[in-house]
């Protein structure tokens, strides 16, 4: 079992760059990638994605990189001698029609938008992308073995709420008999307040059997049961399996809420509500297992 959330970092250098990628995650129902590369390496998108699903499953997944060129990868400025040229002339017209004086200095020509470009020598995209999957790979070995560390105590946490849940179930089936029974002896000490001398016990034995129909609640305890015997498997399981938990927590709050409206008695009520609170428990924590 592992986690949805993480953090890991990742190196690489190499021919004139250093690349360190760091990645991030969060629960989501499916996996969500969002990497911030940089407009100059929009090409890594798709390599970076890929990568990233041979790891992940499920995760809102964050991925920064960041580029630091060395003193290899040579940069240089290009002037727009053409748009100077028209800016200047610009510039002298306006000094004729208002009668000013000419003060453009070559330091305020090269701030003008487009005249000056700083340039580099360009990458070669194949080496980036080497360098990009390798510290990629770095990160998410990082955030793996986080997400498994935190996966494992979850898994503890779970096994722990299990175990109580199945204590209050078997409490609830205890009781469960006996409230038949109490119905019957209520019933009469009611009828025998009214005074009431003459008891047709078949009617009595009719009604009682009612009540036990109506609260009957073996069928939901069963497959309460069975679900908890179900999220034992799941947590000895590896790989995809919070949608799994998701659904069957969900089955067990359902059979928790039949036994509560079915029982019509307040011991087993009280167990209801702490049975559903430790169902809560888990549905917390299953959100955010991969």
């Amino acid at each position: 079992m592992r986690s949805m959330t993480g953090c890991g970092r990742g190196h690489a250098a190499g021919k004139g760059i250093d690349i360190t990628i760091d990645v991030r995650s969060v629960n989501h129902r499916f996996l969500d990638v969002s990497a911030r590369l940089g407009n100059e390496f929009l090409f890594l998108q798709e390599p970076v994605r890929k990568e990233t699903g041979k790891y992940l499953k499920r995760g809102h997944i964050d991925i920064t990189m960041t580029l630091i060129k060395g003193q290899e990868i040579s940069q240089d400025i290009e002037i727009n001698e053409v748009l100077a040229d028209l800016y200047m002339k610009k510039a002298q017209q306006l000094c004729a029609n208002y009668h000013c004086e000419l003060g453009v200095t070559a330091g305020q020509l090269l701030e003008m938008p487009g005249v000056s470009t700083i340039t580099s020598t360009s990458l070669d995209a194949d080496e980036v992308t080497e360098l990009a999957i390798q510290a990629l790979d770095e990160a998410l070995d990082h955030l793996v073995q986080m997400r498994a560390d935190e996966g494992k105590r979850m898994g503890e946490d779970l096994a722990l709420h299990l175990s109580l849940a199945r204590q209050l179930r078997e409490k609830i089936l205890v009781r469960a008999p006996s409230v038949p029974e109490e119905y019957r002896e209520k019933l009469l000490v009611r009828l025998e307040n009214l005074h009431i001398e003459s008891v047709d016990e078949a009617r009595i034995a009719q009604e009682v059997a009612l009540v036990a129909d109506r609260c009957a609640i073996d069928e939901e305890l069963a497959r309460l049961d069975s679900h908890f015997q179900q999220m034992d498997v799941y947590l000895m399981e590896t790989g995809e399996i919070g949608k799994k938990m998701d659904f069957l927590i969900q089955e067990m709050n359902r059979e928790a809420n039949t036994i509560g409206s079915k029982a019509s008695d307040a011991e087993i009520a009280k167990h209801v509500v702490d049975l559903k609170s430790e169902i809560e428990k888990m549905r917390e924590q299953v959100q955010n297992v991969e």
